[in-house]
């Protein structure tokens, strides 16, 4: 029997915090319901056929009907899906503990701090240590991606002062938190708990740029 993953464990929290809320909650992708997010991530693993339509914007559309097809399953049969994984035959699941690892700790902090304002204090959950170290790899690779049009020279740090990843041009800011706040942070999630050192203009400004990937 194989060892469950990082990426297994935080999917099954993922559907147990979108078992307690329901289907019509709210989560931090903006416009999108606990239903949407489920129909999305399922979609994602089952069809990639309509994948495309995230990198190519005239197929956008094709993209988003497979997914509002899909959230009208009935919820449990959806949750169920979204539970179970990638099925065999899709292409996510050889990759699945690398590939779904920063995605199932997002949308599962989606989904709990999806009712708290964008700038209102945040008390994060308790994540392991090894669930920490993990996702120090996604906070490299998504923020070298997400800062590089940054409106100031933006560096990532955790607490113990390792510098994770810079980018963006102009004055100095830096950000330092744990980890998962800071993958949280580059996938232009909000509220996140963090401190923001630098000219306070800015810092502003950094925290209002497009961090979408």
């Amino acid at each position: 029997m194989e060892d469950v993953t990082l990426a297994q464990e935080e999917r099954a929290a993922l559907v147990e915090s979108m078992r307690a809320v329901g289907p019509d909650a709210p989560t931090l992708c903006e416009g999108w319901t606990t239903r949407d997010l489920a129909a999305h991530i399922v979609v994602r693993e089952r069809r990639p056929d309509s994948g495309l339509g995230i990198l190519i914007k005239p197929l956008a559309g094709y993209t988003e009907s497979v997914r509002t097809k899909a959230a009208q399953e009935p919820w449990d049969a959806l949750l169920d899906k979204v539970a179970s994984g990638p099925p065999l035959w899709s292409p996510m699941r050889p990759v699945d503990r690398w590939a779904n690892l920063a995605e199932m700790f997002v949308h599962h902090e989606d989904v709990l701090r999806g009712a708290a304002g964008r700038d209102s204090e945040w008390t994060p959950r308790v994540l392991s240590d090894e669930l920490q170290h993990a996702l120090l790899g996604s906070a490299k690779m998504v923020g070298r991606m997400s800062l590089k049009n940054a409106p100031a020279r933006t560096t990532l740090r955790t607490p113990d002062g390792h510098d994770v990843v810079s980018g963006g041009q102009g004055g100095a800011v830096t950000i330092t938190g744990t980890p998962g706040e800071l993958v949280l942070f580059a996938y232009g999630r909000a509220p996140v708990a963090l401190e923001f050192d630098g000219d306070e203009a800015l810092v502003s400004a950094v925290k209002d740029s497009e961090r979408s990937i």
